[in-house]
């Protein structure tokens, strides 16, 4: 019995701990492309490796840079539907002269049928945070295509925030940041990936080997 709850241990361990999937395609992250570069020519107050141009922004432009994204993603849905039908109707006729000391002089039927029917759905999300993204390629038209993720472990779980998707570099903001209701074709989610501890695990097959016994 011990090597059984051993190996279900293990089962129920490796089961818990895989990485949910994802929406977002591609890598998440890029690093920046090696150019060569000519020799620097130093001079008496020039210095190449610690300069920087004095009317030159430090917002994202090449792959490997890194991006702010404000995630604002609020969606709100609201459906409602009703139909009805009715039907009626009604049948008379005479009795033929013999008949009509049994059934009397007419006979009537009616039928009425009534149909109703009403649907009310709504849906409402909010998705707020920040998370820095990189660049991973840039099109020919300047557009950067932007892919980021982040995990953070509590307790018994991780949770992965992931994103991507197309970013306008007029869209990006002061600080380098550019919000992700002004990126195309955005991938935007946020799954768990929880674990069993060892006492809930011991519990679960404990109630199961004592369900197989017979009394």
């Amino acid at each position: 019995m011990n090597k059984a709850l051993i190996a279900l241990t293990a089962a129920a361990l490796a089961g818990c701990a895989s990485t949910p999937t994802s929406i977002v395609a591609g890598p998440t992250t890029a690093r920046p492309l090696v150019v060569a570069q000519p020799a620097p020519t130093n001079g008496s107050i020039y210095q190449a490796s610690s300069y920087r141009p004095a009317f030159e922004d430090r917002r994202a432009r090449q792959i490997g840079d890194v991006i702010n994204i404000a995630i604002t993603e609020r969606t709100s849905a609201v459906k409602s539907g009703a139909s009805s039908a009715s039907k009626s109707g009604s049948v008379n006729f005479g009795v033929p002269g013999p008949l009509q000391g049994k059934f009397g002089a007419d006979l009537s039927t009616s039928a009425n049928n009534k149909f109703a029917d009403a649907d009310n759905q709504s849906a409402s999300n909010t998705f707020t945070g920040n998370i820095g993204a990189t660049v991973v390629e840039v099109l020919p038209n300047g557009n950067l295509i932007v892919a980021g993720e982040k995990q953070i472990a509590m307790n018994k779980g991780t949770e992965f925030i992931r994103i991507s998707g197309m970013v306008n570099p007029d869209s990006i903001g002061p600080g380098n940041t550019v919000a992700s209701t002004a990126i195309a074709d955005a991938r935007v989610e946020y799954r768990t990936n929880s674990h069993v501890d060892r006492a809930e695990l011991s519990s679960m097959a404990s109630r199961f080997f004592l369900s197989l016994l017979p009394f």
